[in-house]
């Protein structure tokens, strides 16, 4: 199994942090950028299109972003306790270095709800 370690190439499209996800560090998933299997993710194909990196190179508020805030990213959000939409604040307001540096830290892959 591989180690955490602070990549911001790991950041997915939604701001989940992959290089600390079981499956990518188990080496059964080569992360959300490069996993050509989730093609059915509207975020992620949103995001390659726009030639952004993640939502945070996007302008719209990801709250109001119906590709964003879809029924399946909420029902992981509740299942995970998950809050996506902070992930996306961090990394607009810190960059994508100091978020994946953060997540490595926390040993995590995304942040918690309260």
């Amino acid at each position: 199994m591989k180690n955490i370690e602070s990549d911001k190439q790991l950041i997915a499209a939604c701001g989940l942090y992959c290089g600390a996800c079981r499956k990518y560090l188990s080496e059964r998933c080569p992360g959300c950028r490069l996993n050509e299997k989730a093609s059915w993710c509207k975020i992620r194909t949103c995001v390659l299109q726009n030639g952004f990196h993640s939502c945070a190179g996007c302008g719209k508020d990801v709250a109001e972003c119906k590709t964003y805030s879809n029924l399946i990213g909420k029902i992981f959000a509740f299942v995970f306790r998950s809050d996506r939409p902070a992930c996306i604040r961090y990394i607009r307001e810190h960059g994508e270095e100091a978020f994946a540096d953060e997540m490595t830290r926390r040993r995590c892959q995304t942040m918690k709800k309260k």
